[in-house]
């Protein structure tokens, strides 16, 4: 008999991986979850975790870096998030760039990095500043006691926003439809739950889509300096985005660009008040600890714990040989702890380095479009936060969303007390 794809070579239901594939593994504390995929990582060869039809496990910085650099062999199509989406979900709202492999991807890519022209991405920069110094006047003002709501969620949500050219009165609506987008994603629900959720997750993309879909039809007709502008008139290779291919983009802009820099700003300052010693450090010399600080809390917290990849050529890694057909998963999660790169890897050091986290991906043509930007965020925020007389810090364990899709902080408590 022969078997399954999914089942080829040592993988079973009893084996080693088969604790990813449990609801409750993505509940348990953090450190629990970072010991087992260090044993796993400590196997070499990639184990079968059978969720769902199953998946191949690729939990080593070195697998992960190989997989995401030969997409010819691990594709993105037909979709990089678990599960993947429907064949009728893609034909209604479109291909996101991060589902699609050679020519297509190419295409949208390049379109995109032609629009981040530097006149804009410097608006961008100085955008960044202003809005990170408003939101900790706001802080100082109304004092409140929520940090993701208060703080974390705001400044990429108006980063984004004002580099698109989103009318203010959109705002509020965008912000809600990105919550009710993204809220469930990787969460183990009950089945009432999970009969409800899609729906009300899909119609908020929907929602977002025509919204910034009718805002692209305006810019059409009265171009301006924003980047919906840039994707929608045809630049000098007479290549533009459609409506439903702008309406994708936007949506990949806010659920990712926004709720991934919001959870690893959430999680920098909790790993800053749980390490006085290097919050001191930073603030003794920012502009010399800055930057490490900022790639050693996207390290340390990977906002983004996992991505899929379908096998499309046989290919040998780490001794396994991959089908066509065979699903692989991309543990960013584990690959940031990997021993064999990371000396001390579940240490918070602002010094580290050399870093080569792979908390933007692990290379190759899907490396994140919004790294940078979001580096320029989370520094110029962290940089309001504790130059300023504000003695602002974490209360308590932030609220996990138990999500084995992204590392994602429902809510944060915090306080302006100094120790």
């Amino acid at each position: 008999m022969t078997l399954p794809a999914q089942r080829r070579g040592t993988g079973t239901e009893a084996g080693p991986g088969a604790e990813l594939a449990e609801p409750g593994f993505w509940q348990l504390p953090p450190e629990h979850r970072l010991a087992a995929f260090a044993r796993l990582r400590a196997l070499g060869s990639p184990v079968f975790v059978p969720e769902g039809a199953g998946h191949w496990a690729l939990v080593r910085h070195a697998q992960v870096q190989e997989a995401s650099r030969l997409p010819k062999v691990f594709a993105s199509a037909p979709g990089v998030t678990t599960p993947e989406p429907a064949r009728w979900v893609r034909a209604l709202f479109g291909d996101s760039m991060v589902n699609l492999d050679g020519p297509d991807h190419a295409r949208l890519r390049r379109i995109v990095q032609r629009a981040f022209t530097p006149r804009l991405l410097a608006a961008a920069e100085e955008d960044v500043h202003a809005v990170a110094a408003r939101i900790v006047d706001d802080v100082l003002d109304a004092r409140p006691d929520e940090f993701v709501s208060a703080v974390a969620s705001r400044l990429p949500l108006e980063v984004i926003c004002n580099m698109m050219g989103i009318p203010e009165h959109y705002r509020a609506e965008i912000a809600d439809r990105v919550n009710h987008a993204s809220e469930n994603i990787g969460v183990e629900r009950g089945l009432a739950a999970r009969l409800r959720m899609p729906g009300r997750g899909l119609r908020a993309l929907a929602r977002m889509q025509r919204m910034v879909a009718g805002i692209g039809r305006e810019r059409r007709r009265n171009p301006t300096d924003d980047l919906i502008s840039a994707l929608v008139c045809a630049n000098i290779d007479g290549q533009a985005l459609g409506a439903r291919q702008l309406g994708a983009f936007f949506s990949l802009l806010m659920v990712a660009g926004v709720e991934t820099t919001r959870n690893a700003i959430t999680h920098g300052l909790t790993l800053l008040t749980d390490h006085p010693d290097q919050r001191e450090l930073l603030v003794s010399d920012f502009e010399a600890h800055a930057d490490g600080a900022v790639d050693e809390m996207i390290r340390h917290s990977t906002p983004i714990i996992q991505f899929r990849r379908t096998v499309a050529a046989e290919h040998t890694l780490d001794g396994h040989l991959f089908r066509p057909g065979d699903k692989v998963v991309l543990y960013y999660a584990s690959a940031n702890r990997d021993e064999a790169v990371f000396p001390d890897p579940d240490a918070f050091d602002i010094t580290r380095s050399p870093n080569p986290h792979l908390g933007f991906g692990g290379g190759g043509p899907h490396f994140c479009l919004g790294a940078h930007l979001a580096r320029v965020e989370m520094k110029a925020l962290f940089r309001e936060l504790l130059t300023r007389p504000v003695g602002l810090r974490a209360v308590g364990l932030p609220d996990l969303a138990g999500s084995n899709f992204d590392n994602r902080v429902r809510s944060l408590r915090f306080s302006f007390e100094r120790p």
